[in-house]
């Protein structure tokens, strides 16, 4: 009865902000009206008053932004302390898939992921991961099984199905896949699905699959939108589609696309934004700044049946954003709930490390068994070949060195070794290919962190420095290691399954920092932008055009093994 009378205007509410240039984001238009809010609810629009009164001097309102498909833990942070970095840039609620966590550590790490959530003010929403593993083409530390996402997907906070990877399996009606999805076909199933388009797409949507965030060109964010599909424009660090998609936008799709970060590091969101450089960037390319901001509130609150979220409406929850230019939005003061949480970019809140030990001491190796002898029957082989800024990769043929059976190295050849070690089982798995177009020198980039089953990835360009990078990374649990002429150039310890630490987004950050400057030192390629994500991504073999596992080298446009000799 209390918030009726708010509304009538009989009572003060809690909290009035006064003098708002709202964001109207159902009628396109914006309102210069106030805004009251009692116990996180907006009850109000209009003129009203408040036992504590703000006046926004005619600052813009907004929805809270959600970042629309997220992995947390790519941030290296844990979610407590990514809430801090994320806030601040006027993200109040994300969609978060935890399958990197779960490669590892299977419900035991999702447990962990929502815990942790629960410790910050951030809106996290959970997703329940798809494909763990992602393929049968590769050994990960858990399994996330039919029964699982059965007893998962009615817990509190849980959204629905986890981006479906294997899209081979869903296009060719294999029963094992099927069965996965029927299991949640009652919630929303998220999708995964880079150049599938034409009947395949067809196969793909008959589960019920609605979101894909893989587009990367115009043609194909129409025909998956003419399909039925909300289609995210991703902005994450190694992968940046934005602004090849941003020229397909229009009046009349604008409400079937959403903005997601998918994949972003601390140090580009410390220093790009988060869905606030989505919003800008699509601003930049002359998209209406409301269409953008549709884009990163009420479109994926719809798209995910978020109820009372993304709109400034009486009954929606007060998450709000406020700056002062709508062309070019710097976010000032954000509430989440009618709480002010973060202001002038600072977080407002703290929150203390979510401890449990059982998420440590993941990287499981006999470091004996680690070697990197890559034998070749010829000197014409199969060869991964990066492109600048995206984790796709070329399949190419070159013609390597061969000496005694072995490939050996060419410095004068931009073309490297790289090896996949699985470190959950100790089964001695180790994949081993080339690489073009990385660019390190006179040293060895070894990572915890490889999507998405997360064995090492490491990469040199001799055996003696990948060695040290191996075994620096076994000592200290997880994470990141430089080594050049066998001393160890630098680390980042990520004890949390190998893929986050509890320590500050400042910490990783400087971290973070000090370690790509060596890397570029090493001569790593400027146009590779990401050093450690896109070698990450190296690993993922649902991703074309040619990865490598623990177990082989994967043609993904065939989606089989293949050998590396001959075409």
């Amino acid at each position: 009865m209390r918030n009726h009378q708010i509304a009538n205007g009989e009572i003060k509410a809690e909290l009035v902000l006064k003098n708002c240039r709202i964001i109207d984001v159902f009628n396109h238009v914006i309102e210069h009206n106030d805004i009251a809010i009692e116990q996180g609810i907006i009850v109000g629009i209009g003129d009203y008053k408040g036992f504590k009164e703000i006046d926004m001097k005619n600052k813009y309102v907004s929805p809270g932004f959600i970042d629309g498909h997220v992995h947390i833990e790519s941030s290296m942070l844990t979610p407590t302390e990514f809430s801090r970095i994320v806030i601040p840039r006027g993200t109040t609620r994300v969609i978060a898939d935890p399958h990197e966590i779960a490669n590892v550590l299977g419900v035991k790490g999702i447990g962990f992921m929502f815990r942790s959530g629960q410790k910050t003010p951030l809106n996290l929403h959970l997703m329940v991961p798809s494909c763990v593993p992602a393929t049968e083409f590769e050994t990960n530390g858990s399994t996330i099984s039919n029964e699982d996402i059965y007893s998962l997907k009615e817990r509190v906070g849980i959204l629905g199905l986890g981006e479906v990877m294997d899209y081979p399996s869903v296009i060719n009606g294999e029963p094992n896949m099927l069965n996965k999805l029927s299991v949640i076909k009652d919630k929303i199933i998220d999708g995964h699905a880079p150049l599938v388009t034409g009947k395949q797409l067809n196969s793909y949507l008959l589960e019920n699959i609605k979101t894909d965030h893989e587009c990367t060109n115009i043609e194909e964010l129409n025909e998956k939108v003419s399909r039925g599909m909300y289609v995210h424009l991703r902005e994450g660090s190694a992968t940046r589609n934005v602004e090849a998609l941003v020229n397909g936008i229009t009046p009349y799709n604008s409400n079937r696309l959403l903005f997601c970060t998918d994949d972003k590091h601390p140090m580009d969101i410390i220093r790009e934004g988060h869905i606030d450089y989505n919003i800008n960037l699509a601003i930049k390319h002359n998209v209406d700044p409301i269409t953008a901001i549709q884009m990163a509130t009420i479109n994926i609150a719809t798209c995910y049946e978020l109820r009372q979220v993304g709109a400034i409406a009486p009954g929606y929850i007060a998450d709000l954003v406020t700056f002062n230019d709508i062309q070019n939005i710097n976010v000032e003061e954000v509430y989440i709930k009618g709480v002010l949480v973060a202001s002038n970019k600072e977080p407002l809140f703290e929150v203390s490390p979510f401890e449990d030990v059982h998420v440590i001491n993941s990287v499981k190796l006999n470091l004996q068994d680690v070697k990197f002898d890559l034998s070749l029957k010829d000197s014409y082989v199969k060869v991964i070949k990066l492109i600048p800024n995206n984790v796709t990769t070329n399949k190419v043929m070159r013609t390597v060195t061969v000496e005694n059976g072995l490939y050996k190295n060419n410095p004068d050849e931009d073309i490297l070794k790289i090896a996949v070690v699985e470190r959950h089982h100790y089964t001695k798995n180790i994949g081993l290919g080339l690489i073009e177009g990385y660019g390190l020198k006179n040293g060895a980039i070894a990572m915890s962190i490889a999507h998405d089953s997360h064995n090492i990835v490491v990469v040199g360009d001799n055996d003696e420095d990948m060695f040290k990078a191996v075994s620096e990374l076994y000592k200290i649990q997880g994470g990141i290691v430089v080594v050049s002429n066998n001393e160890v150039k630098g680390t980042l310890q990520l004890e949390i399954a190998g893929l986050m630490t509890n320590k500050s987004y400042t910490h990783v950050n400087d971290k973070l920092k000090e370690l790509e400057e060596i890397a570029f030192e090493l001569g790593i390629n400027k146009e590779v932008d990401d050093p450690f994500l896109s070698l990450a991504f190296m690993s993922l073999p649902v991703i074309p055009e040619l990865k490598l596992t623990d177990k082989s080298l994967f043609d993904v446009i065939q989606f089989k093994p293949v050998e590396i000799e001959g075409e």
